[in-house]
């Protein structure tokens, strides 16, 4: 698992795989009630697996260590 955080638009990218190849994540599923300042995507492949997790508004949704230990953009 590895970690992304681009600072400047406060978004985060969890991989879960060591790495997506370019157009592997084939469908986003956003996901509910995360809170009001954040959104959530899933990022799966074409087989179903779950490839990623993107958080946009990630300063009001991950743990400030989780922010502060991962790799910036």
């Amino acid at each position: 698992m590895h970690i992304e955080y681009d600072r400047e638009n406060d978004t985060a990218y969890v991989s879960l795989v060591e790495h997506i190849a370019d157009g592997a994540a084939v469908r986003q599923i956003p996901v509910d009630g995360v809170g009001a300042d954040a959104e959530v995507f899933l990022d799966v492949d074409a087989s179903g697996r779950l490839l990623g997790i993107e958080v946009i508004g990630a300063g009001g949704a991950l743990p400030a260590e989780v922010l502060e230990q991962s790799a910036t953009g």
